[in-house]
């Protein structure tokens, strides 16, 4: 079902990781200098951590593609401060929701743990004369991956976190992003660091959806000045989730429809994954 799909490619938006270091020159290390090496980079990454958990916001342009070639585009605000919540703009024909609204994009919210669409209002069904389109996320995720989710698992602050269980990390060098100076690194999390990874989502569910079922997670950050991440770029298998930094802090609050502008989708979305789940 593609409105499932739809909610689903939304629900994977939010990651940030960060970092800051120096590698060696001469292209050969002894192992005390590898670990030293990557001792240094960890710090760096805690201390990014840390910073943007503490800011509990940002303004980020976003990129999802889960491999299909068609990329959906998500612009907006990323709350993490307080629960997870954002308020974004998606390109409508990619996210396959023009057929529910004339505007190219579609205005979109998550809140509380479920997702919000600004869509036209439709002649029958549970959206006649509704704006907004509910699906709440346990229909997605589950249960307890949606608990998880609107707590702050997916968020930025949540992915940076994550950074703590890769066993390979290095640093690539000086950038220049977005007119901004940065430090690249790449953190690769392989099949052990996963399972290490996995406890702190606490749910199989959004897990997987998080990482496509793909045992191997690549994450590319190029951090800029006070330690914050200008550029992230998450691999999961065929998925790929690319997010530009453009400010932190100062999220203005975000807030639910109102209930009787709101028509709730949650069941038939619901019913549509357990059908795919019989069906495969």
């Amino acid at each position: 079902m593609k409105l499932r799909h739809t909610a689903a490619w939304v629900g994977l938006t939010a990651a940030a990781m960060v970092a800051t270091s120096a590698c060696g020159a001469d292209g050969t290390k002894s192992a005390a200098e590898a670990v030293n090496n990557a001792d240094t980079i960890m710090a760096a990454l805690s201390r990014a951590t840390d910073r943007t958990e503490q800011l509990g916001s940002a303004e980020v342009r976003m990129t999802t593609d889960l491999g299909s070639g068609v990329p959906v585009s998500m612009d907006g605000i990323y709350s993490w401060g307080d629960g997870y919540a954002f308020d974004v703009e998606m390109d409508a024909k990619a996210a396959q929701m023009q057929e529910l609204t004339d505007s190219p994009t579609v205005r979109t919210l998550f809140v509380d743990g479920a997702y919000y669409y600004d869509v036209d209002p439709q002649p029958s069904g549970p959206l006649q004369g509704k704006e907004w389109m509910k699906i709440d996320g346990s229909a997605i995720f589950g249960e307890q991956g949606a608990s998880a989710l609107s707590g702050s698992a997916g968020s930025p602050s949540a992915s940076m976190k994550g950074l703590k269980y890769a066993s390979d990390v290095e640093n690539l060098g000086e950038e220049t992003v977005n007119g901004k100076s940065t430090t690249h690194y790449r953190a690769v999390l392989g099949p052990k660091d996963l399972g290490r990874f996995q406890k702190a989502y606490g749910e199989d569910t959004l897990f997987n959806s998080m990482t496509g079922g793909s045992g191997t997670v690549t994450m590319d950050v190029w951090v800029g000045p006070k330690d914050l991440p200008v550029r992230m770029v998450q691999e999961f298998g065929a998925m790929k989730v690319s997010m530009d930094f453009d400010k932190f802090g100062a999220a203005r609050e975000i807030q639910a429809p109102p209930a009787g502008r709101t028509g709730d989708l949650t069941d038939e979305v619901r019913k549509a994954g357990e059908q795919e789940g019989r069906q495969g």
